[in-house]
């Protein structure tokens, strides 16, 4: 057997050097075929490719960031309306909570801004007026009690109107700000309770927005002053630079590209506030706004200079990786070849093994002969009173009892072996599968209880019999279990294994046989190939990938089926479906765990 496999290497390399050379050949004639198409066919289609998506990018883009301005500008108008209606809303709670004669009071008034600017810090101050001007009381950085401000144009504003906001004024306090004042009639008088806003803070809130390099948000009035600054220069309460670029407000978002003061493209945006007294302007300038169609233009004529040059390119990697793959085919093959062997040499040391057990019985059968002369001389000897029935005597006799069991055990053991490795042709039998199974869970129990896999049997009372090779079924079974238990190990080590073996006949006339265990599963992308031959999920050198492919073509010659269901860190079960015979088989279910004993009721000692 060794020369034979020996001789069939030899074939394989030798076979496997010629197909080499043809592979080349083949390979270079690919490589000249693949090159050729692939740098001709594309180059009439890469230019009209480039053509017509720079012509609906250079669309999009222009759409997509006008669009972005106009909505960019209304979040952020809305955002200020609703700032100063806020304040605004705030100021009125006040005047229907706290009636004029409290907030007299400076020590109150002080209370109620705290409050206040815990709600937003926008407010600075706090002041109350009489319908005279007069600032009766006052809460904030200045000394402003006692001034009179009947002549300032937002006093005048709000003894007609209930409330105003105004545009930015130095005041008396000769600082850029903007005041929020709210009128009310009360005890015959109109009283006046006026806030000023925090200018960092507006200021800051109109100029966050930052749309690129060079975007920007300002606030000018209706005037062309600016009401803050502007980032690109002007400062608060100067004329605006391009206030003459501006067109009137109609209420809506204006969008228009003109140059500005410097000469530069900007794309403009523009909204009015409060009702036209303000204009919001958010500008960006054109060569930023429209970059990404600058540098689509530059990468369309790159493309365009170098389209050959990149098709070459693509076409010698795409052509390459082509040839890797074959190559990678042809290695795949030639390591199925070489599992092969191996297969043949494990099936070589299966004979080896049943030699080795047929020749251990010899030496097997004269012991249990010998103990069996031993134990008539013990009672010829016993009854004639020579050996008195002492403590010695029963420890004699528990010392034969032990060399008795263990002999069987050692009968079972080499009967199991023969079995399994006798290669001879399939003989279908009537076989009882309530003695048969717990004589293949026999052989594995010991090593599944080693290694604390708690092993259990479910056989149901009517279980029929089935025609089967006996021979052919332990190998399938044996080779489950053996699988599920290094799948428990490589899972749980040598804690909270659990390994069930399942019988049942099914209302289509066939019995059931599951091995389930709690191991590491089988990922689904492996499912449908667990049962090809060469194909395994265990490392290399640790499978050969023939197993579960010889135990489907064993079960397929005997009329059956079988299948696998299993989740990946879940378990897996296989199930093995077989013909039940006319004759119902007979015995006890067992569902007791084995702890490296027997299940059920084999043979206790087998013919050797």
């Amino acid at each position: 057997m060794g020369f034979a496999l020996k001789q069939l290497h030899l074939e394989h390399h030798h076979w496997g050097m010629q197909m080499r050379g043809d592979s080349r050949r083949e390979y270079a004639r690919v490589k000249n075929m693949l090159l050729g198409s692939m740098i001709l066919l594309p180059l009439l289609p890469l230019v009209l490719i480039l053509g017509i998506g720079y012509y609906y990018f250079t669309t999009s883009v222009e759409q997509s960031t006008a669009e972005s301005m106009k909505r960019i500008m209304t979040d952020h108008g809305l955002t200020i309306e609703r700032f100063l209606h806020e304040r605004q809303a705030d100021l009125e709670f006040l005047l229907d909570t706290h009636p004029f004669e409290e907030l007299r009071n400076t020590e109150r008034l002080g209370h109620i801004l705290a409050i206040l600017q815990r709600r937003s810090p926008a407010f600075a101050d706090l002041g109350v007026f009489n319908d005279e001007g007069l600032h009766v009381a006052y809460h904030g950085a200045y000394p402003l009690v006692g001034r009179i401000y009947k002549d300032a144009g937002w006093f005048q504003e709000v003894m007609v109107k209930p409330s105003y906001i105004s545009n930015f004024f130095p005041g008396f306090r000769k600082e850029p700000h903007f005041i929020i004042a709210i009128a009310r009639h009360e005890g015959g008088r109109r009283w006046v309770l006026r806030a000023t806003i925090d200018t960092p803070f507006f200021n800051d809130l109109v100029k966050k927005v930052r749309i690129g390099r060079t975007g920007e948000a300002y606030v000018m009035s209706a005037d062309g002053i600016l009401q803050t600054d502007r980032r690109s220069g002007g400062r608060l309460m100067e004329p605006s630079p391009d206030r003459h670029l501006i067109p009137p407000g109609d209420g809506t978002v204006q969008s228009f590209i003109t140059r500005d003061e410097t000469g530069l493209k900007y794309l403009y945006s523009t909204l009015n506030l409060k009702g036209g007294q303000w204009r919001l302007i958010v500008r960006r300038e054109v060569a930023d706004a429209f970059a990404e169609l600058r540098a689509a233009g530059y990468l369309i004529i790159l493309i365009m200079a170098v389209g050959g040059a990149a098709i070459t390119l693509s076409a010698v990697s795409l052509t390459r990786l082509i040839l890797r793959r074959m190559e990678a085919a042809e290695q795949h093959q030639r390591q199925l070849n070489e599992q092969l062997v191996r297969a043949s040499r494990l099936a070589e040391l299966g004979q080896m093994a049943a030699g080795v057990a047929h020749e251990i019985n010899n030496p097997l059968q004269i012991i249990k002969s010998e103990h069996y002369l031993i134990e008539m001389d013990l009672e010829e000897l016993k009854a004639s009173g020579v050996l008195p029935a002492d403590a010695t005597m029963a420890e004699i006799e528990e010392s034969l009892a032990q060399i008795k069991k263990q002999v069987a055990r050692c009968a079972d053991i080499t009967q199991s072996v023969l079995k399994f490795g006798r290669q001879s042709t399939p003989r279908i039998e009537l076989l009882s599968l309530q003695s048969f199974i717990p004589e293949v869970i026999h052989m594995v129990a010991k090593n599944a209880s080693v290694h604390g896999i708690q092993v259990q049997q479910r056989l149901a009372e009517d279980l029929p019999t089935v025609n089967a090779d006996a021979a052919q079924l332990q190998q399938v079974l044996l080779n489950l279990l053996n699988n599920a238990v290094d799948a428990i190990l490589e899972r749980h080590g040598v804690d909270g294994g659990r390994l069930s073996v399942n019988a049942q006949a099914t209302a289509d006339g066939k019995v059931a046989v599951q091995v389930t265990d709690n191991g590491t599963g089988i990922k689904p992308a492996d499912t449908h190939k667990i049962f090809t031959p060469f194909f395994t999920t265990k490392p290399v050198g640790k499978g050969t990938g023939l197993g579960l492919s010889v135990c489907y073509g064993l079960i397929d010659q005997m009329g059956g089926a079988m299948t696998v269901a299993s989740r990946k860190d879940i378990g897996t079960t296989f199930t093995i479906e077989l013909p039940a015979a006319d004759t119902p088989g007979e015995g006890l279910c067992d569902d007791a765990p084995l702890d490296g004993g027997r299940a059920g009721n084999p043979p206790s000692d087998p013919e050797l």
